[in-house]
C-alpha cells in the first residue's frame, strides 16, 4: 500500500472525525445523552488515532542510524498499537462505565432534535470517510476479501482506518437506535443499552487491531506471492541453479529484508559466484521494489546431507517446497 492512499484516508478521517466530536458534545450538553457523551468520546478518540497513525508515518521516513541500521520503518507499527490502547481505554472502556451509570440511574432525554440531528449529520460525515479508506484500500487489496486484507495488509494505516470507521457507523446506528427507544418509551435506560453496546463494540475492535499490529510488530515474512518472484528472480538457471533456504522479514510496510542462502555449481569460480549474486540482487529489486536489504549466501546443495536431519522438512534446502535443486 502506498503511503500516500494511507495519509489520504487518514487526513480525510480525522476531518470527520473532528467535526463530528464537536456536533456530538453540543447535543449531549443539550439532551443529556449519554449514547451522545460516549460517541463524542469515540470521535476525540478517533481522531487522536489519527494523529498518532500520522505521527507514525512521519517518525518512520527517518533515515537508518548506526544504532537502528534497518531504518525506522516499524515505527508505523508502534503508532499503530497505540491507537488500539487509545481505542480500547478511551472509547470502549468509557463507554461501559457511561451505559452503566445511565442504567443505574436513568433520566429522560431533553430536546431529543439535537441527539437526533447529530447522529444523522455524523452518520453522512463518517460514510463520506468510510467511502475514501474503501477506495484508496481497492487500489491495493486486488482479489482479497476484506476480512484478509486487514489480516495480511502489511501497512497498517487503511486497515486501521476501515476498522475504525466501520466501528463508527456501527456505532453511531447504535447511538440511534438507544436514542430513538428512549424516545419511544420514554425510559432512559434504553440510552445507557446503546452506550453499553458502543462500549463492547469499540473494545472488540481494539482487540482485533491488538492482535493484527502485534504480529506486524513481531515481525511478519513477505505474502506467498512476494516470496515467489523473489525465488524466480533468484534462479538463473546457470550459476544460480535453485533457492536451498529463504527468510523475509518486514522492516516496515515498505521495507523487506531478504536472506537466503542458494544453491551454486560446485566448479564455479569466486568471481563467477559473486558476479552472480550481484545480478541476482539487481533481479529481485526489480521484481520486488520493496526488497532494500538482501544477503545471499552461495553453497552446494547436498539432497543427502539435507535429507538426514532428523525432519527433512524443517532441515534448510531438505524440503522440496523451499526450491533447492539436486545437482
Amino acid at each position: 500500500m502506498s503511503a500516500g492512499g494511507g495519509t489520504k484516508a487518514i487526513v480525510a478521517a480525522l476531518g470527520a472525525n473532528l467535526a463530528i466530536a464537536v456536533s456530538k458534545f453540543v447535543a449531549f450538553a443539550f439532551s443529556g445523552s449519554s449514547s451522545m457523551l460516549a460517541e463524542g468520546v469515540h470521535s476525540v478518540a478517533d481522531s487522536g488515532n489519527q494523529a498518532l497513525l500520522l505521527i507514525g508515518g512521519k517518525k518512520a521516513q527517518r533515515a537508518a542510524t548506526p544504532e537502528h541500521p534497518f531504518g525506522y520503518g516499524r515505527e508505523r507499527y508502534i503508532y499503530s498499537f497505540l491507537v488500539s490502547i487509545v481505542l480500547f481505554t478511551i472509547g470502549g472502556v468509557f463507554a461501559l462505565y457511561e451505559g452503566y451509570e445511565k442504567i443505574e440511574h436513568p433520566h429522560a432525554i431533553e430536546h431529543w432534535y439535537w441527539p437526533v440531528g447529530v447522529l444523522v449529520f455524523a452518520i453522512i460525515a463518517e460514510s463520506f470517510s468510510f467511502r475514501t479508506a474503501i477506495k484508496e484500500s481497492n487500489q491495493t487489496r486486488g482479489d482479497l476479501s476484506w476480512v484478509q486484507y486487514v489480516r495480511r495488509a502489511k501497512a497498517p494505516e487503511l486497515p486501521v482506518v476501515l476498522l475504525e470507521d466501520f466501528g463508527a457507523l456501527v456505532g453511531l446506528a447504535l447511538a440511534l437506535g438507544g436514542v430513538g427507544l428512549a424516545l419511544l418509551t420514554d425510559d432512559g435506560v434504553w440510552d445507557g443499552i446503546g452506550t453499553v453496546c458502543i462500549g463492547v463494540l469499540l473494545v472488540v475492535i481494539a482487540l482485533v487491531l491488538a492482535a493484527e499490529t502485534k504480529s506486524l510488530l513481531l515481525g511478519e515474512a513477505a505474502g506467498p506471492e512476494v516470496v515467489e518472484k523473489i525465488r524466480e528472480a533468484t534462479v538463473d538457471g546457470r550459476t544460480v541453479t535453485g533457492v536451498i533456504h529463504m527468510r523475509t522479514l518486514h522492516l516496515g510496510p515498505e521495507e523487506l529484508l531478504v536472506a537466503a542462502k542458494i544453491a551454486v555449481r560446485h566448479d564455479d569460480t569466486a568471481a563467477v559466484v559473486a558476479e552472480a549474486i550481484d545480478d541476482a540482487e539487481r533481479r529481485i529489486r526489480e521484481a520486488v521494489p520493496i526488497a532494500r536489504v538482501i544477503y545471499l549466501e552461495p553453497d552446494i546443495y547436498s539432497a543427502d546431507a539435507a535429507a538426514a536431519g532428523p525432519d527433512p522438512t524443517a532441515t534448510p534446502g531438505g524440503a522440496t517446497g523451499q526450491g533447492g535443486s539436486e545437482h
